[in-house]
């Protein structure tokens, strides 16, 4: 790469300042050896039927499920973006720490079970079912489909830019240093993904989460110790240092407003929630008190990581200033630097090569995971809900296997090639597939368990309803980033009231609405449906390979009158 190229990626937000952009034999060893075993564990566990493809068999246990729920939430916006924003906005990056561990209470309480209980293979498959509607099936495929899509942008560059480090510019294509990387890491994963399904991506999820978590805490506490920021409890005693790091990191709201960061917590809230392949994880378990159990270790597994990146983006910040330049102004840190904080950090505090391909790894692992998750969950919307529910219900195993795989290389394409010249830090993209998932799928799911009046036109218009408001914000902000010529946004006042990363604040209650109203105005769901929800949450036991639906036929058609609640 050329001194001028360099120039040129480096102010044009591709290329994080300070890196050490360049081949290294180590890392580059200690990461291939890594994805090498991806392949190999997906060879292992490849699929030969449809079950093993969506839901493993519905044969994980609740630590191993537990595992995989970390790996498919922990992304590169966990791993390095939530790091990169809390460096660069200070308190407004812990709306996601208390967004995103907040949601997981919620899905512990009124979801995961009841999902369970529900026994479906996806979470379109539960929308088309509970509202006995191909309509609202087709719509919650497609909202999956494309959740899947914008999420992963955000974590082919986080993969991108950390394999940027080990590997330097690969020159693929003509292409530059950071787009070689993006193709490089996608069809790594596409490649073990069409290979593997759910059950080779739930067993790489817990070696992936093993190694991402490794990485991070033993990345923190080196990095602490090594130049004096901490002993034994970095997560604490960084706060010595919030004094030296400028008001835009300690004060409250100095870069963001009061209503962005309650906007932006509320959809990591209610996105969390109505994410499809969080969601599905509860259906590859065997029992809702298995559901449950992995819901309590995913959210620990997690709050391991949450706890320790705001010590990580203070020692990178500080560590920044030292050797690069200023963090904060107008010649400050830039976008695509703090994305990979968590790495520049090791590398600024003189770390052994071999030791920052560690901590790279972790981040490479951790975007890994997350794009099978969404990967799966978007190909099975395709394959499951779609194609086989819809187009072709006489569908062969073969066939269904077939069309998945083929989704999944379709997501791969588009995904590589919207993340060549992504519009937005890691954070930020993943948060326009959270208001997405909030504005839409999150209303569904909790009525459609806890409210048995929902019907199917309340949810069709509920879900059409959410679709446009999200892509309100999105045209206004976020489009003109890929149309040549056009600055967003292209309303101001209505990005300051309707962010595109915040958008379900204002998206999901009327879609609450929206759905309630035009559900009391139209006829109620038939008496079957009705025992379907009761069932869904009745404090009776039910045998573990019974679903809901099961239960309900069988007590109707013992009494002819509805389960109690």
């Amino acid at each position: 790469m050329t001194v001028e190229s360099l120039s040129l990626l480096q102010s044009s937000g591709l290329l994080p300042e300070g890196l050490n952009v360049s081949f290294k034999l180590l890392p580059a060893i200690l990461v291939l050896s890594m994805l090498g075993l991806f392949l190999v564990i997906g060879f292992v566990f490849r699929v030969a039927d449809a079950e093993d493809m969506w839901v493993a068999g519905r044969s994980i246990g609740n630590l191993e499920n537990g595992a995989a729920i970390g790996a498919n939430w922990m992304s590169a916006a966990s791993y390095l973006g939530m790091a990169a924003l809390i460096a660069l906005s200070g308190v407004y990056g812990l709306a996601f720490v208390v967004g995103w561990t907040t949601a997981f209470f919620i899905v512990l309480i009124f979801m995961a079970a009841q999902m369970r209980r529900f026994g479906k293979y996806t979470a379109p498959d539960f929308v088309g079912d509970r509202f006995n509607s191909d309509a609202a099936r087709a719509i919650a495929a497609i909202t999956t489909f494309l959740i899947g899509f914008v999420y992963a942008i955000g974590q082919a560059r986080g993969m991108a830019l950390v394999g940027l480090y080990v590997f330097g510019d690969i020159g693929l294509l003509g292409l530059t240093g950071y787009q070689s990387m993006v193709v490089f890491m996608m069809t790594i994963t596409v490649g073990y993904l069409t290979l593997s399904g759910m059950l080779g991506a739930t067993k790489n999820q817990a070696v992936q989460y093993t190694i991402l978590i490794a990485a991070f805490l033993i990345g923190l506490y080196v990095v602490g110790f090594s130049q004096g920021y901490s002993t034994v409890l970095p997560q604490v005693e960084y706060g010595q240092l919030i004094g030296e790091l400028g008001s835009e990191f300690s004060e409250p709201f100095a870069n963001e407003s009061y209503y962005l960061w309650i906007a932006t917590c509320f959809s990591l809230i209610v996105g969390t929630a109505g994410l499809p392949h969080v969601l599905v994880r509860f259906y590859t378990v065997e029992s809702e008190r298995t559901a449950r159990w992995s819901t309590v270790w995913g959210l620990f597994f997690i709050c391991l990581l949450y706890w320790s990146a705001p010590a990580f983006a203070a020692f990178g910040s500080d560590l920044y200033a030292q050797e690069v330049g200023p963090v904060y102004g107008a010649n400050g840190m830039d976008s695509a630097a703090a994305d990979v904080i968590v790495v520049l950090a090791t590398q600024l505090a003189g770390l052994p090569q071999w030791f920052v391909g560690f901590v790279a790894a972790g981040g490479i692992a951790a975007a890994i995971a997350t794009v099978a998750g969404l990967f799966i969950a978007g190909s099975s919307a395709i394959s499951h809900d779609i194609y086989t529910n819809i187009i072709n219900p006489d569908a062969t195993q073969r066939q269904q296997v077939l069309v998945g795989r083929l989704s999944i290389i379709l997501l791969g394409v588009i995904t590589t090639l919207a993340a060549l010249d992504p519009a937005a830090p890691i954070a930020a993209l993943v948060s326009y597939a959270f208001s997405l998932a909030g504005s839409v799928l999150f209303p569904m799911f909790f009525l459609g368990l806890w409210w048995e009046n929902t019907n199917r036109e309340g949810a069709i218009t509920g879900m059409l309803t959410g679709l446009v408001l999200w892509s309100i914000p999105m045209i206004n902000e976020v489009v003109p980033n890929y149309l040549g010529g056009v600055e967003g946004p292209l309303v101001a006042g209505l990005a300051q009231w309707m962010p595109a990363i915040g958008s379900a604040l204002i998206a999901t209650p009327i879609v609450f609405a929206v759905t309630i109203g035009v559900s009391l105005l139209t006829d109620e769901p038939d008496l079957q449906t009705k025992m379907l929800v009761r069932q869904c949450h009745s404090p009776e036991p039910m045998h573990e390979t019974t679903a809901a639906e099961a239960v309900a036929s069988s007590e109707r058609t013992d009494s002819g009158t509805p389960a109690d609640d």
